[in-house]
C-alpha cells in the first residue's frame, strides 16, 4: 500500500491510502493531443480479440470501438502500444478502464486531433489499482 501525503492546513498532513501497484514502465515518452493527455487523439476498431497479460492493458473483443488517449513512444525492441478504453452499448463491463494495447490491433475509424505532443510518462501511467 503507497500513502500519498497531501497539504490540509499549513502543519496538518492529510494521509490517503491507495491500494495498487507500480509496474514496469512501458516506455519512456507517449504522444498526446495536448500537454496533460486528456484530449481523445481518435477511434479505432479492434481487428482481434486480445487479452491482457497484466493489469496495465485492457481485454479488447474484435469489434469494438476504443478511444485512443496517448500512443507510447516506441523504444528498442518494445511493441507499440496505445492506451485507450473501449467505447460501446454491448460492453459496459469494460467502458470507462484506460489502459494499453498493442496498435497493430486496431485501425483509426476516425482521427479527432493529431498526436502531437511528447511528453515524459510517469510513474502513474502505469500503476495498477
Amino acid at each position: 500500500m503507497a500513502r500519498i501525503f497531501l497539504p490540509f492546513l499549513p502543519g496538518l498532513v492529510a494521509i490517503c491510502a491507495v491500494h495498487g501497484i507500480f509496474m514496469d514502465s512501458l516506455a519512456s515518452k507517449k504522444l498526446c493531443a495536448d500537454e496533460e493527455c486528456v484530449y481523445t487523439i481518435s477511434l479505432a476498431r479492434a481487428q482481434e480479440d486480445y487479452n491482457a497479460p497484466d493489469c496495465r492493458f485492457i481485454n479488447v473483443k474484435k469489434g469494438q470501438q476504443i478511444y485512443v488517449y496517448s500512443k507510447l513512444v516506441k523504444e528498442n525492441e518494445a511493441g507499440e502500444f496505445w492506451a485507450g478504453s473501449v467505447y460501446g452499448d454491448n460492453h459496459e463491463d469494460s467502458m470507462g478502464i484506460v489502459g494499453y494495447f498493442p496498435s497493430s490491433l486496431v485501425r483509426e475509424q476516425h482521427v479527432y486531433q493529431e498526436a502531437t505532443r511528447e511528453v515524459p510518462t510517469t510513474d502513474i501511467d502505469f500503476f495498477c489499482e
